[in-house]
């Protein structure tokens, strides 16, 4: 039974598979027939017969001809093509030689993106061609009106081309040439060798009529708005040498001449249309005309700065050399009684030998004013570094008279300081010796000999001759700290007092029942009467801490609230 299964089942599989490979290759063949009809079916001819409604001349009846040609290929011979393989690749698949049929099955496709590609392209061509002579209609006229507007412009306003006039209306007459020629391809049926006329047209328009609005624009630059200016500058110079100006170092004429003169060469270019390199150059000189105005006009300025301003600085040297010498003189007092630095001590010095270089520089200004032979921009640059070399001079020594003032000022400070840290030691003293306390410890003693220590060296420093407010400062923060430091350890000191007393009171009431507690005790009443409050402290707060925990804060708390209410 098994020998027979086996080949039946093995017969069915291969059943299976053809009727799968022949509906996969039908369906292959019906896709292609499909694309077959809509590429026959498509009215290809209709379309090029809309060519027909143009002239049928030239290069337009060559492509009808052309295109007339390729789409009778297309259905006279690739599609019989078609239909013949279509055929035989039906043919291969129903005997089963699917491999063959695959084969073909391509050739089809080929030959269907052949067909796909003429129509394509005759389509393509179609409509360039119908869309070039639209186009070309709609331009031309745009193009003439455009014509007609710029000949007007031209004959209305001749003079206000110049020696342009003639190369403009030169490039007027390509446009006539042109059209002409464009009309001559239309009729002819020559379309797309009229639009490259059209394009050319276009650009060439674009660039006439920029020549139309721009050379009018130009040529009054060149002939009067920038000779104008030249004149006017020329004035200018010449009123302000009659007023004692000093302009050589703008070399104003040479520069004006050498402008008159190339605004001859200028308009030539300018006849010759060459606006790329003359608007540019135009616009330069324009620029260059403001920056002589604005030099002119900076002399002015600085005229009107020297006048007001000169005379003036000679009284500003030499108050600054008089409030120097009385600052030299006042330094030469403060030394006696203060120390300064080596540096501030030589400030006055210094300046006043500067202050003899700036009067030197002020007569030398002062004498190019008046031979009136030094342009004043640069004379007001001269004053101005004077005026600024001269006002930090004046800081200066005023910020050394500052200084000098707040010597005293910082000495007397300081005594008041001295006195006031005596008055906290004393007090701090009296703090200790009358509080409740059964002695004060040595280390107490000795911070407070140190605070005095620290006060005897600051007051000692204050009677030295010079006085050095550097080392008093110093000792005197040396003084501040020990002071307020021994302070603070008395009013810790007297807390702590209290703070034992209170632990042990509260430790009594269990000392007969608690024979631990009373021993602890004993050492810290022991320390405490022999001055060792921290001892003590630390002593009577474990025991009673161990005893009951959280007593000790509650203690604190209360020991903390009496300090306050007594400070």
């Amino acid at each position: 039974m098994e020998y027979i299964i086996i080949p039946i089942i093995l017969l069915l599989i291969l059943a299976i598979v053809g009727l799968m490979m022949r509906r996969k290759h039908t369906t292959i063949i019906a896709q292609l027939e499909n694309e077959k009809l809509q590429i026959q079916n498509n009215p290809i001819n209709e379309e090029i017969s809309k060519v027909k409604s143009l002239n049928m001349n030239g290069e337009t009846e060559e492509m009808f001809e052309r295109w007339r040609n390729s789409w009778d290929e297309v259905i006279d011979v690739h599609m019989t093509k078609i239909d013949s393989l279509l055929f035989d690749a039906e043919d291969q698949i129903n005997r089963l030689r699917f491999k063959k049929a695959t084969l073909i099955e391509r050739e089809i496709e080929d030959y269907i993106r052949k067909c796909e590609k003429d129509k394509d392209k005759i389509l393509e061509e179609l409509n360039e061609l119908i869309g070039s002579e639209e186009k070309n209609r709609i331009e031309i006229e745009q193009l003439k009106e455009y014509y007609r507007s710029a000949r007007k412009t031209l004959l209305a306003h001749q003079h206000s081309f110049g020696v342009a006039l003639p190369a403009l209306e030169q490039k007027l007459e390509v446009f006539v040439q042109k059209f002409e020629e464009f009309d001559v391809l239309t009729s002819e049926g020559n379309y797309l060798q009229a639009r490259e006329i059209v394009i050319s047209l276009n650009n060439e328009s674009q660039q006439t009529f920029e020549y139309i609005n721009d050379v009018p624009t130009i040529l009054t630059e060149l002939q009067v708005k920038l000779p104008g200016a030249i004149q006017e500058l020329r004035n200018g110079q010449r009123e302000m040498e009659e007023q004692s100006y000093y302009l050589h170092h703008l070399e104003l004429t040479e520069a004006l001449d050498k402008l008159e003169e190339e605004f001859a060469s200028l308009k030539e270019e300018l006849a010759e249309l060459k606006l790329t390199s003359v608007k540019p150059r135009v616009a330069e000189i324009n620029e260059e005309i403001d920056r002589f105005y604005d030099l002119l006009e900076k002399e002015v300025i600085a005229k009107n700065y020297v006048d007001q301003n000169c005379e003036r600085l000679l009284g500003s040297i030499t108050n600054v050399i008089n409030s120097t010498r009385l600052v030299s003189d006042e330094a030469t007092f403060v030394q006696q009684s203060y120390h300064l630095n080596e540096k501030d001590a030589e400030i006055p010095k210094a300046a006043l030998k500067q202050l003899e270089a700036l009067q030197r520089r002020y007569d030398l200004l002062a004498m190019r004013v008046s031979e009136e032979k030094s342009a004043y921009s640069s004379l007001q640059e001269e004053l101005i570094e004077i005026s600024e070399e001269l006002e930090r001079i004046h800081e200066e020594q005023g910020h050394l008279s500052n200084t000098m003032k707040k010597l005293r000022i910082d000495e007397n400070k300081a005594r008041t300081q001295v006195d006031n840290l005596k008055k906290t030691l004393q007090e701090t003293d009296r703090l200790l010796n009358k509080a409740n306390i059964p002695g004060i410890p040595e280390e107490m003693d000795a911070r407070l000999d140190e605070a005095a220590e620290h006060i005897y060296v600051v007051m000692q420093s204050l009677q030295e001759v010079p006085l050095n407010m550097g080392t008093v400062h110093n000792n005197l923060n040396a003084a501040t700290l020990c002071v307020e430091d021994v302070h603070a350890k008395a009013h810790e000191l007297i807390e702590n007092v209290m703070l034992i007393e209170r632990i042990i009171q509260y430790g009594n009431r269990h000392r007969a029942t608690n024979p631990k507690l009373n021993a602890r005790l004993k050492e810290a009443e022991e320390a405490f009467h022999q001055f060792r409050y921290a001892k003590a402290l630390e002593e009577a707060g474990t025991a009673v801490e161990e005893m009951e925990p959280g007593a000790l804060k509650r203690i604190e708390a209360i020991v903390a609230e009496e300090a306050f209410t007594k400070s």
